[in-house]
C-alpha cells in the first residue's frame, strides 16, 4: 500500500470513527481531565530522531482514544483546535516513515494507523575525558550498574492518568545552555551512547526548580548520573536532574512548579559542575529545548 493511500485510508478512518460516535460508548474511559477546553501551548513539532511529532486525531469533543508508538503510551491533549497526539521520537530512530496507532473502543477492537516521517539529522561528536572507572566500570561496579538501569527504565516508563503535563516551561536553573543533546560522544577514545539531554552550566550548589508540577518517582545515587531526580508530570511526560551535589525531595513527593529539587553538583561521570537535564514523553528522551518558553532567551546555543 503507498503511503498516500494508506493515509487517506487513516484519514477515513478517523472521520468515521468520529461521524458515527463510537468514542464515545459507555464501555470507553475518556481521559480524566482532558477536555476539548483544553487549550496548551505544546511542544516544537519537528520530527527528527530526538524530536517530537504532534499527529492530529479530530475534533470530536472527547479524547479519540489511546495512541501508542511502539511499545509505550502516547500523551494526547487538545490544543484548542483538536485532539493532538504528543509522539516522542527516540534518538536512535531512523529517518523514514513511522507509525503510532489509535486505539479505539470498536467491538473488534481495531487500531487506526497514524503514520508520519522523520526526516534524517546530523548531531555532532563530542569527546570527554572522565575518571577511567566511570568509561570502564569494575567488575564489583556492573552489578550496581544493572540495578540502577532498571530504576532508570522503570521511572521513565512511567504514566500517570491522574498527572497532567503542562508544555512550555522555564529551565530549571539559570546558566549557559549548551546545544549538547544528540551529541555522539566518545569518553577517553571509546564512543558511547549519545547524549540524551541538555546541560547547563551552573555553579555547584545552585538550585535546581522543577519547570512543572509532578510527583518525585525516584531518586538517589546512580553510578554514571551521580545523584538524581526524576520527576512523573503525567501522561508518559517525566524529566531527570543529574549530577547533583545535593537531593531535597524524596520518593512519592509531590512537587509544584519553581519548588526546589536539589542542587547542581558534579557527582557521577562529569568533567565538572553542571546539571544534565533530560526530557522524555512516551519513554523516549527528547530535547529539552522543544520545551522552552518561547519567551526565555535561548542562552548559550
Amino acid at each position: 500500500m503507498t503511503r498516500q493511500v494508506r493515509r487517506r485510508r487513516v484519514a477515513f478512518a478517523l472521520v468515521a470513527l468520529l461521524s458515527v460516535g463510537v468514542l464515545h460508548g459507555a464501555a470507553w474511559t475518556p481521559i480524566a481531565g482532558a477536555t476539548a477546553a483544553t487549550a496548551l501551548p505544546l511542544p516544537v513539532d519537528t520530527r527528527v530522531p530526538g524530536g517530537v511529532a504532534l499527529l492530529d486525531l479530530g475534533t470530536a469533543v472527547d479524547p479519540p482514544g489511546l495512541v501508542y508508538f511502539g511499545a509505550y503510551r502516547v500523551p494526547v491533549v487538545h490544543d484548542g483546535a483538536s485532539w493532538k497526539a504528543v509522539v516522542g521520537i527516540p534518538l536512535a530512530t531512523p529517518p523514514g516513515p513511522q507509525v503510532a496507532r489509535l486505539v479505539t473502543p470498536t467491538p473488534d477492537d481495531t487500531d487506526v494507523e497514524l503514520p508520519f516521517e522523520v526526516a534524517p539529522k546530523s548531531y555532532a561528536e563530542q569527546r570527554l575525558t572522565v575518571e577511567p572507572r566511570k568509561v570502564d566500570p569494575l567488575p564489583q561496579d556492573l552489578e550496581r550498574i544493572e540495578a540502577e538501569s532498571a530504576r532508570s527504565e522503570a521511572a521513565l516508563s512511567t504514566y500517570s492518568d491522574d498527572l497532567f503535563p503542562t508544555w512550555r516551561w522555564q529551565a530549571p536553573v539559570a546558566g549557559k545552555r549548551s546545544s549538547s543533546f544528540g551529541l555522539r560522544r566518545v569518553f577517553n577514545d571509546q564512543p558511547r551512547n549519545p547524549h540524551s539531554g541538555m546541560d547547563i552550566a551552573a555553579a555547584t550548589g545552585t538550585p535546581i526548580r522543577s519547570p512543572a508540577a509532578g510527583r518525585v518517582v525516584e531518586a538517589g545515587d546512580f553510578f554514571f548520573n551521580g545523584a538524581t531526580v526524576f520527576v512523573d508530570h503525567g501522561q508518559g511526560v517525566l524529566t531527570m536532574y543529574c549530577h547533583l551535589s545535593r537531593i531535597d525531595v524524596k520518593v512519592g513527593e509531590a512537587v509544584k512548579a519553581g519548588q526546589t529539587l536539589g542542587l547542581v553538583g558534579a557527582t557521577g561521570r562529569v568533567t565538572g559542575p553542571h546539571l544534565h537535564w533530560g526530557v522524555a514523553v512516551n519513554r523516549a528522551l527528547v530535547d529539552p529545548a522543544l520545551f522552552l518558553s518561547q519567551a526565555e532567551p535561548a542562552t548559550g546555543q
